[in-house]
């Protein structure tokens, strides 16, 4: 027997668990678990521990005891999944940890409503922030929640309303396994007003059209779709020079993603799309631009880009480092923006600017010489086929540059 056990345990308490298992509580000196864990086994004469707030703290006691004494662990379901199982093996190490699984809560979940599991998704919104949430869901089709009581049922039914995102059968699963069993299908509407639901539960989100497919894993929008919240100047990344200056940025799943000028917001956008588990931070200076990134945030569903309203540089100094930087717009600062957003840059990020004046050419290119990094460059001339009569013409874009460069 190794020093720790970690043992997955439901809600039907000792009746689901295996001789192995409760063999295994028979021998331990020290049970550890949540109060309603520890209940189970009122005949246990050794030490508790119960796990409530400081968990990682209460790791580290566990750690300290088991070089002396054997100690079964109690958690729910499966300790390894979105559990304490993966804490226990970084204090005590995986030589002196065993593991006995239960079937996990998602598990039971999808049981209950006689749905197959193997190509769903899993969130967990416990202890979680539920910023992102509406991104991911881009690519979902069917997700099962770990929720907790700010993020309960019902508060992710209203943001997800908020969004827009209404094309949902929602099944809340509460305390599974146990007496108080309860499983009930909701449409979104319903479930935001409905306060009557356990702590202990799943959410699980199924698409309702049969046919849903995911939004592009590279976004292409047009102008057009933010024709309605562009700025009096009508200054956008255009589409062609904006898929060039985001595969420039090396985007990665979990980016933290710097737009600095985020002017209607569009590369935010679908930089947030890219960076579906990371953060997008759009900085921009002008109240209207403000306003007009605030809506196309909202009617694009990235909820993941947070809006900054600052000038650059002053506005990133308290920004968490980043893995990539978009310079769109520096107004007259592009020395000092280039040079701390370097300094801030992650190993191997990219920092990417574009110029469409001489002036900011200039510039650009001077800082990168003077900081002593040869930055690629290109110089993009776009033309786009217009009609004219019964033929087709071309009408074309102002030249862009666009400077890129990697920390090594």
């Amino acid at each position: 027997m190794k020093a720790v056990t970690v043992i997955g345990i439901g809600d039907d308490g000792c009746v689901g668990l295996s001789s192995k298992a409760m063999g295994a509580v028979a021998r331990a000196r020290v049970l550890a678990g949540g109060e309603r864990h520890l209940d189970f086994f009122p005949q246990f004469d050794g030490e508790r521990i119960i796990i409530k707030n400081d968990v990682v703290r209460t790791a580290e006691k566990i750690a300290e005891l088991s070089a002396e004494h054997t100690i079964c662990v109690l958690a729910s379901g499966d300790p390894l999944f979105f559990g304490i199982g993966n804490l226990i093996l970084k204090k005590v190490g995986k030589d002196h940890v065993e593991f006995i699984p239960a079937p996990s809560s998602i598990q039971n979940a999808f049981s209950k409503i006689a749905v197959k599991w193997d190509d769903a998704s899993f969130i967990s919104l416990h202890g979680r922030p539920i910023e992102g949430f509406i991104t991911k869901l881009h690519c979902i089709s069917k997700v099962a929640c770990l929720t907790d009581e700010s993020n309960s049922p019902s508060k992710i039914a209203k943001y997800l309303l908020h969004y827009s995102e209404t094309e949902w059968k929602a099944f809340v699963c509460e305390n599974l396994g146990g007496k108080e069993e309860k499983v009930r299908e909701f449409e979104l509407e319903t479930l935001a007003e409905t306060q009557n639901i356990s702590d202990l539960n799943v959410l699980i989100l199924l698409r309702k059209d049969p046919n849903w497919k995911p939004s592009p894993l590279l976004p292409f929008l047009g102008e057009e779709e933010y024709a309605k919240r562009l700025p009096k100047k009508g200054l956008i990344t255009k589409k062609e020079v904006r898929i060039l200056s985001l595969s420039a940025l090396e985007i990665r799943a979990d980016s933290v993603v710097w737009d600095i000028g985020a002017g209607s917001g569009a590369v935010s956008i679908e930089a947030a799309r890219i960076a579906r588990e990371g953060r997008v931070y759009a900085i921009e200076v002008d109240p209207e631009g403000i306003e007009i990134c605030e809506q196309n945030i909202l009617s694009h569903k990235t909820d993941n880009v947070f809006l900054i309203h600052g000038k650059a540089p002053q506005a990133l100094i308290d920004l968490p480092s980043p893995d990539c930087v978009f310079i769109g717009g520096s107004k007259g600062n592009m020395k000092e923006i280039i040079e701390l957003s370097w300094e801030r840059l992650g190993s191997g990020g990219c920092l990417v600017a574009n110029a469409i004046t001489l002036d900011n050419v200039s510039e650009a290119y001077k800082t990168f010489r003077d900081m002593d990094l040869i930055p690629e460059v290109s110089l993009i001339n776009i033309s786009r086929g217009q009609k004219l009569a019964d033929y087709l013409r071309y009408e074309a874009l102002n030249p862009i540059h666009i400077f890129k460069i990697r920390k090594s």
